[in-house]
């Protein structure tokens, strides 16, 4: 699963881990994304959707109908 949003578009960013010593090491910052399915009544069946925690919490305040339809606006499969 990739470490990507559909609804935000939201992806890992990159860093650096810095020792006691001062030693830079890269590192990576995952976003929390979770597999969740969804209940679409416009199409009558289930929508599986790889969202972020915040992009959880937007379905929630948008509602799915909406969501969904942010997400073929940005050019994403649904």
């Amino acid at each position: 699963m990739s470490a990507h949003c559909q609804l935000t578009g939201r992806a890992p960013r990159f860093g650096k881990t810095i020792s006691h010593s001062h030693v830079r090491t890269p590192r990576r910052f995952d976003p929390n994304i979770q597999r969740k399915r969804y209940w679409l009544p416009s199409q009558g069946r289930y929508v599986r959707l790889t969202l972020s925690t915040k992009g959880i919490k937007a379905v929630d305040t948008l509602g799915i109908e909406a969501a969904v339809a942010r997400i073929r606006a940005r050019g994403g499969k649904v």
